[in-house]
């Protein structure tokens, strides 16, 4: 697959404020691709600088092969979406997506053909004289959208375009955009600081930490297999646990704990014996067992139950471990909650534990 943007070195100053530090970031034709991280972490100015609404200070932006860094705006042929939609209050529905075509100039039949298009693919068509205050948020959002699509581009920005949606909405419309995108095969770049909306829409994700990418990779990759202690914090909920490397084996390495104790994790190249390291393992690959007997491919610890919490899907327990510190297990729903102070045994898979440098 042919990359079709490329940020070779890419910074942004404001003053001495660095928002964007030579970032380097390809996104391949047709994918789908979201920049995540939290507030101020560079992400939307990324994007604004791919539209040219903002320069770059330094670094070139490539799309197709060309640099576009002093390419104006109106001619990058990129849809943007943003997170006010940006519609004209003034003007139904139609026109706000014909907009754009109006203003490169295209005949009115060829307009009015495309407009019809635009609303049928996003189900809005029998809402073409509505005004934007006429509609839902959802709706609203569907026009923005339209209106980005109208004249056809390959690659289309969307700057947390579902932030001001419903719960119940906001998770409809991320299928529904996905499902364009893959009918359409478009270039989507897509910002957002959630994370599971990240993980539903993307083929890939790029996590953003201070002007810096910090892992790139796919939703599945980010989750399972991140790469700092960021990352693991940032996509869902993660234990991290402090030790030391005791032994490195075939396929598995011997963590050491502050009084002696043992884990064992998936083994890991760069690391060595007697090194800092973080033990991770996902709340939800820890199972509370009636078994103390040992196994060669589980850990077992004994804890003591703290807090239990129902989420609808699974039970968030709270654990308390005297050489691991405090650990946390979603457990099946249907499952028995201990009770606070309960002596248990959770396992959970060797090579579900991963290890990252301290």
């Amino acid at each position: 697959m042919a990359t079709s943007i490329r940020f070779v070195d890419v910074s942004k100053h404001y003053g001495n404020l660095c928002v964007i530090d030579r970032l380097n970031l390809d996104i391949e034709e047709g994918e789908f691709i979201s920049l995540l991280g939290p507030s101020g972490s560079g992400k939307t100015t990324l994007l604004m600088m791919l539209a040219g609404f903002t320069p770059a200070t330094s670094g070139q932006i490539i799309v197709d092969g060309k640099i576009i860094n002093a390419v104006p705006t109106h001619r990058r042929d990129m849809g943007v979406v943003f997170q006010d939609y940006a519609l004209f209050p003034h003007m139904d529905v139609a026109r706000n997506v014909a907009f754009p075509l109006q203003m490169r100039g295209l005949p009115k039949a060829d307009i009015a053909s495309r407009v019809s298009r635009a609303l049928d693919m996003v189900q809005l068509g029998a809402l073409a004289g509505r005004r934007p205050s006429q509609l839902s948020g959802g709706q609203q959002q569907r026009v923005a959208l339209a209106r980005a699509l109208i004249f056809e581009p390959r690659i289309v920005l969307m700057d947390e375009p579902l932030g001001a949606l419903d719960k119940n909405l906001r998770e409809q419309m991320q299928f529904d955009i996905r499902a364009l995108h893959r009918r359409l095969g478009l270039t989507v770049v897509f910002v957002t600081h959630d994370q599971g909306e990240a993980l539903t829409m993307s083929n890939r994700i790029a996590l953003f930490n201070r002007g810096r990418v910090e892992q790139v990779g796919s939703p599945r990759e980010i989750y399972d297999e991140p790469t700092t202690r960021f990352a693991a914090q940032f996509i869902g909920e993660t234990n991290l646990l402090d030790g030391t490397i005791d032994a490195i084996e075939v396929d598995s390495l011997r963590i050491k704990f502050k009084d002696g104790a043992t884990l064992r994790a998936r083994a890991s190249a760069d690391l060595a014996v007697g090194q800092a390291i973080q033990v991770l393992i996902r709340p939800e690959r820890i199972e509370l067992t009636s078994s103390s007997l040992p196994s060669t491919d589980r850990n077992l610890i004994r804890a003591t139950a703290g807090e239990s919490v129902y989420q609808g899907n699974h039970v968030r327990v709270e654990l308390q471990t005297d050489s691991y510190g405090p650990i946390i297990a979603r457990v099946d729903r249907k499952a028995p909650e201990p009770p606070p102070g309960t002596v248990v045994d959770i396992s959970f898979n060797v090579q579900d534990c991963r290890v990252i440098a301290r």
